[in-house]
């Protein structure tokens, strides 16, 4: 299917900033030639229209917290392995992702990171999402609040072994989770600050005033709010009343009806707001796939009714960012362009990427979705080739 000329028609269009009625986007070359009212449009004759009647065009989404889908483990590293991802994650609405590990030992995610930043270094093929980063979930988080995370990998934040993991990396980390309460986080975040990485406060047992001094050596978002953090207390606040009430922080969701009840989707909807929540799958390899047993880094995952259990604990998701658009909406009521900014415009902005993703410019790739009214993916278009 030639993409070389292609105009795509809708209802609406939402570029990542403002409304558009009526909107005709050229494609030219897998790029975005030009994003025009149909009125001023000028369609030449022969070019290929995609139509989505009813439908809101957007960009294509952001995930900045995956670790798998359709199958595979981002950690295996592989071209195989983040071919079949990115191809899968390109069907369900996500042009872009960081590519987000789990704790292992060292010698593991030290190779992980060195095969990931190889293939985020290689252009994307058309029809892929993108991964423009390495998320690190771990080794530095909290024993008590560890989830899944193996404790026998764990590690005390130590400056010399984020740079080891940075420069295996070449530099590609884009966002580190870490537990504020652990010794030496605070310095640690202020230096993974201070080389581009964005830190992510979450798997902790942080009192409130531990996090907030992670806020002030540079913290930048929350880790999957409300999962493996510290209860609200309310004379103990903790993390999770600092992460809801921190206007300075971003803060992450796992909106699949499972990890957060849809109560507490409304108050961290209430709490964070169009500016700073931003909603993530935190996906592992059985997203997109049957039921049975898969892995998340290097441990079995027994996946059942879409719930993905690990020892009786959480373990990851299945959800896809379009699922968690749609189930936002009905949960919150909020409008289908508010939610689509917490899955393009917020994650960009908080990773520092907003040139790259999340908006829809002239001159960028063509990576945009299309949205029915009840916030259920119509169509996906990514480096300018329909891929659903």
């Amino acid at each position: 299917m030639s993409s070389m000329h292609m105009v795509i028609t809708a209802e609406k269009l939402w570029d990542g900033t403002r409304l558009l009625d009526h909107p005709a986007v050229m494609i030219e070359d897998g790029r975005l030639a030009s994003i025009a009212s149909r009125e001023s449009a000028e369609l030449r004759a022969g070019v290929r229209v995609l139509d989505f009647p009813g439908a809101i065009l957007a960009p294509a989404f952001f995930d900045v917290h995956i670790h798998g889908a359709a199958g595979h483990d981002l950690m295996e590293a592989t071209p195989e392995a983040l071919g079949t991802i990115s191809s899968f994650l390109a069907t369900r609405g996500t042009g872009n992702f960081l590519a987000t590990t789990v704790t292992a030992p060292l010698d593991t995610t030290l190779r992980a990171v060195e095969g990931l930043a190889r293939l985020i270094a290689q252009p994307p093929a058309a029809g892929h999402a993108r991964p423009l980063g390495i998320h690190l979930e771990g080794p530095f988080l909290s024993h008590a609040k560890r989830g899944v995370q193996p404790a026998q990998h764990l590690l005390a934040p130590d400056i010399a072994t984020f740079d080891r993991l940075f420069d295996a990396a070449e530099g590609h980390v884009r966002l580190m989770t870490l537990a504020p309460e652990l010794p030496g986080a605070v310095e640690l975040a202020a230096h993974a600050t201070r080389r581009g990485v964005r830190v992510s406060v979450g798997h902790s047992n942080a009192t409130a005033a531990e996090t907030r001094a992670a806020i002030a050596a540079g913290a930048a978002s929350a880790t999957h709010t409300f999962n493996a953090m510290r209860p609200l207390d309310h004379r103990e606040p903790g993390i999770l009343g600092t992460v809801l009430t921190s206007d300075a922080l971003y803060a992450e969701l796992v909106c699949d009806g499972i990890h957060t009840a849809p109560e507490i989707v409304q108050l961290w909807w209430r709490a964070k707001g169009s500016e700073r929540a931003i909603l993530v799958t935190d996906a592992m390899s059985a997203a997109g796939m049957p039921d049975g047993e898969y892995q998340l880094g290097g441990f079995a995952v027994q996946v059942a009714d879409g719930r993905a259990m690990a020892n009786g604990v959480l373990a990851g998701s299945v959800l896809t960012l379009d699922r968690a658009l749609a189930n936002f909406v009905a949960f919150t009521g909020a409008t289908v362009e508010q939610g689509l900014r917490l899955i393009t415009a917020n994650p960009a902005a908080m990773t520092g990427l907003t040139g790259q993703a999340g908006s829809l410019t002239v001159g960028q790739p063509a990576n945009l979705v299309a949205i029915d009214p009840a916030g259920r993916l119509a169509g996906s278009v990514i480096g300018g080739q329909p891929v659903r």
